[in-house]
């Protein structure tokens, strides 16, 4: 299903780690982004929903726009919002959505067979259900509450 939730969870823990480092605002519309693709695919009816934006080309295309974009509009919000006191930089941008995008493929190709993630180079999808969807489900819920939860803490850290 298009714009999943689930690719949110490692997000969270990524920012509960990486502090400013790492925008979960881009992170997040790269993940959007990424589904654009299939979203238009499923109301086309295809039989294949993830095509070239779900390879590692095709995401390293989706992360330049992801950030591109994502930058001006997330430091709008952050100042609208009075959050944080950095702007988010290049850098931390085009490493946020490249990490969106990548991980985005990696995790949709551990569940969906009509993948080529390494397309043009290698054709098929070799980590096809190498994670039970239930498991990889769980996995990226419990990366997400563990990220909340740090996220949590070190807001009540300098509250204080």
């Amino acid at each position: 299903m298009p714009f999943t939730p689930f690719h949110l969870g490692p997000g969270a823990l990524l920012k509960a780690i990486g502090g400013d480092r790492f925008s979960f605002m881009i992170f997040g519309g790269t993940q959007v982004l990424m589904d654009i693709e299939p979203l238009v695919r499923m109301i086309r009816g295809d039989a294949v929903l993830h095509g070239t934006s779900h390879t590692v080309a095709g995401g390293f295309g989706v992360a330049i726009v992801a950030a591109t974009a994502g930058r001006p509009v997330s430091n709008f919000a952050l100042r609208q919002a009075g959050i944080g006191d950095q702007p988010i930089s290049r850098k931390v941008a085009l490493g946020s959505a490249l990490v969106g995008a990548w991980s985005h493929i990696g995790l949709d190709a551990m569940m969906h067979g009509d993948m080529d993630p390494l397309w043009p180079i290698v054709r098929g999808n070799g980590i096809l259900n190498v994670i039970p969807l239930g498991t990889l489900h769980a996995l990226c819920f419990v990366a997400g509450l563990l990220g909340a939860g740090l996220l949590a803490l070190r807001a009540l850290r300098d509250a204080q």
